[in-house]
């Protein structure tokens, strides 16, 4: 312990990150998630929903250890990963804010914190909606979408390039807000997202649906159902995505995963596999116009076919 507390205080502030002091209780949620899962499913229903190649689907809640493990693995990782994205971020964020921003905002009045949550939260939506939109992008989001179950361990399944968030957030440094208050906020989404995780929770009481982010509205962006692909990328609000016309209600459970499954728990090919699709799609392609498809394009683009 003494050894993690050094640690912590060895970093520079705006790194000390509240996420990290959130893990013990996302373990315990986990486990508690994990328990209720093993305890509590019944059997297995005959008419269970199978996927098109016959695998039966998860039941609603369920765990399963090994895409569990996977999950939790990529977590650690990640917060590693994302410190030394952060620790880059930082250094640019300090330029911009003490050269370049027109006026600096006071980072002990409540106003600028509660400006810093709103701040990332808007440009975390935009940073989300490329992410699914932009293949090159997308390589770097995709892990986390790559589990079949939808639980709170998956909340942990992170991607280890968080470069496309630190370009998003480049406006507000920009504008004045202090960097460490940059990556407070954050924290804060990381953390409230974790909790939208999950299908232990039903839909919430209405004025709350209508404003935030929720299990009900998650679940749907997890989906690779057609009706919900694309939809619901709020963080913290999704009143973004009422805003912006990406807004699609839960009309069922979803069927959660990646358009084309990965089967694989290799938590390094899962978060590396589409970059190497990319690669061999541009090697293989004639033109420089397929070529930029393959890599801006969003995901699943493909040339269009002439007709002769």
């Amino acid at each position: 312990m003494d050894a993690l507390a050094n640690l912590w205080h060895a970093l520079p502030e705006p790194l000390r990150d509240p996420v990290a002091l959130a893990v013990p209780f996302f373990i315990v949620f986990v486990a508690v998630e994990g328990l209720a899962a093993a305890l509590l499913e019944d059997e297995r229903p005959e008419d269970q929903r199978r996927t098109p190649d016959g695998r039966a689907l998860p039941l609603p809640g369920g765990y399963d250890r090994r895409d569990a493990i996977a999950s939790l693995s990529m977590g650690a990782v990640s917060v590693l990963t994302m410190t030394l994205w952060k620790t880059l971020g930082l250094l640019v964020y300090s330029v911009l804010f003490v050269w370049v921003a027109p006026w600096q905002l006071p980072i002990d009045a409540w106003w600028t914190w509660l400006l810093a949550i709103l701040g990332v939260d808007f440009f975390f939506y935009w940073a989300h909606r490329v992410a699914h939109r932009v293949r090159l992008v997308w390589a770097t989001h995709q892990a986390h979408h790559s589990s079949e179950y939808f639980n709170f361990a998956t909340a942990l399944r992170q991607k280890w390039n968080n470069s496309a968030e630190l370009v998003f957030w480049l406006p507000l440094p920009l504008l004045g807000m202090p960097p460490a208050l940059v990556f407070f906020g954050f924290s804060v989404s990381l953390v409230y997202q974790f909790f939208v995780h999950t299908e232990r929770v039903d839909r919430l009481w209405r004025p709350i649906e209508l404003v935030f982010n929720t299990p009900s509205h998650h679940r749907v962006h997890h989906g690779r159902d057609l009706e919900y692909l694309d939809r619901n990328y709020g963080g913290i609000l999704i009143v973004w995505d009422r805003l912006f016309g990406s807004f699609q209600p839960e009309l069922h459970r979803p069927t959660y995963g990646l358009t084309s499954p990965v089967t694989t728990n290799h938590i390094v090919k899962l978060q590396t596999h589409e970059y190497a699709a990319i690669v061999r799609d541009v090697r293989r392609s004639p033109t420089l116009r397929n070529k930029l498809g393959y890599v801006f394009g969003p995901p699943g683009w493909r040339p269009a076919q002439r007709v002769s």
